[in-house]
């Protein structure tokens, strides 16, 4: 698949974009992707479209470990307004909802959402699926394991890309059945998995090419990036963009930064190594 359909508005796949993060949370774990004001959020959105984003991520319940729970109410007031305030100032963005509920999702799209980023795949929430396929936006589907509480807790893989392919093919076959066409995996950097599976993952994520999807890589400023350097994630900008550079190299096709400007750089660098 080479191109989504973001209401109306193809996104061409063929060359890899950058999904700016834009948290309208008070405990994102990066504190400097945390929105204080309405200027406030004009101002990094307005920065990270001058840097080149071509979508931004807005959430508003935090996946960081130990987050603290978020009514869907709270979800919706957060997430909500904010879609309706960016689409008044920016007509022409495209704007993803990270959320795994699926009236957060139905809300945000009505709103002016183009696509849902779910960190479970539809296994949170059993009406989730159903409701992209009403909709049909596109629905970026992560892999982890466990609910909500658990999802970062470490599993034992007996061979992580061949368990990580059965989920997903599990998921796209039910995707596929409601009639959901535009489909994006995350293979789920930090969720459900140890250091070393996180990088195995990573050093095989060609492998997920075999679903013939595009794959989402969120690895920006994360805790793999930030024990194997022994930095905080404030310090993890560099790494960030290693990362990034090498899953461009394995077929990644989304990349989801906090830091736009040097998410682009790693795309123009890479297009030119490949003579494009």
């Amino acid at each position: 698949m080479s191109s989504i359909n973001c209401r109306g508005k193809l996104l061409d796949l063929a060359q890899p974009q950058v999904m700016g993060i834009l948290n309208v949370t008070p405990d994102s774990f990066y504190d400097r992707s945390r929105i204080s004001s309405e200027a406030d959020l004009y101002e990094k959105v307005q920065t990270m479209l001058d840097q080149g984003a071509d979508m931004i991520d807005l959430g508003g319940y935090s996946t960081r470990p130990n987050a603290g729970f978020v009514t869907q109410d709270e979800e919706i007031d957060r997430v909500v307004p904010t879609v309706k305030f960016l689409m008044a100032n920016f007509t022409d963005l495209i704007i993803s909802v990270d959320t795994f509920r699926s009236d957060v999702a139905a809300r945000s799209i009505d709103a002016g959402a183009s696509i849902i980023n779910d960190i479970s795949a539809g296994s949170l929430d059993g009406q989730m699926l159903n409701t992209i396929a009403k909709f049909q936006v596109p629905y970026i589907m992560m892999h982890m394991l466990g609910d909500f509480a658990t999802m970062h807790q470490k599993h034992d893989y007996e061979n992580i890309i061949k368990e990580m392919l059965l989920f997903f093919a599990e998921r796209i076959q039910l995707a596929r059945q409601l009639g959901i066409n535009d489909l994006i995996l995350d293979p789920g950097f930090g969720f459900s998995k140890s250091l070393d599976d996180n990088f195995q993952v990573l050093n095989q994520l060609a492998d997920l090419s075999m679903t013939d999807l595009p794959i989402l890589v969120g690895v920006s400023r994360k805790s793999m990036i930030c024990r194997t350097l022994d930095v905080n994630p404030a310090e993890a900008l560099n790494g960030t963009s290693v990362i990034n550079t090498l899953a461009l190299t394995k077929g990644a096709k989304i990349l989801r930064v906090h830091d736009v400007r040097e998410a682009k750089q790693c795309v123009a660098l890479y297009q030119k190594m490949i003579g494009q």
